[in-house]
C-alpha cells in the first residue's frame, strides 16, 4: 500500500468541540502520524502521513467532525510522503 501525506484545513464550527482530540483518537486508531492544531482564524489544520486509505478514512471523519461540530468545508492538499513523524500530536 502506498504511503501518502495530506495537508488538511477544516472550516466551520470546529473549535471548542473536541475536534483535535477526536482527530488524534482516530489517527492513532489507524496508525496515521502527523499533527492537528487550531488556527487563529477559527479553522483546524492537520497533516496526516501514512497509508493512503487510512488518510482517506481520516478525511472522511474531518468532513463530519465530532458531535457538536459543524463542518462547512474541508480543503485537502496531497503532498509527497516525507516520513517525518513518529506519532500523532495536538499542536498548540
Amino acid at each position: 500500500m502506498p504511503k501518502a501525506r495530506a495537508h488538511v484545513y477544516i472550516s466551520g464550527r470546529v473549535q471548542g468541540v473536541f475536534f483535535r482530540y477526536e482527530t488524534r483518537y482516530h489517527a492513532q486508531k489507524v496508525g496515521v502520524k502527523g499533527w492537528v492544531r487550531n488556527l487563529p482564524d477559527g479553522r483546524v489544520e492537520a497533516v496526516f502521513e501514512g497509508e493512503k486509505e487510512d488518510i482517506e478514512y481520516l478525511i472522511e471523519f474531518c468532513k463530519r467532525g465530532p458531535p457538536g461540530a459543524r463542518v462547512d468545508h474541508v480543503e485537502v492538499r496531497w503532498e509527497p510522503y516525507r516520513g517525518e513523524f513518529k506519532d500523532f500530536k495536538i499542536r498548540y
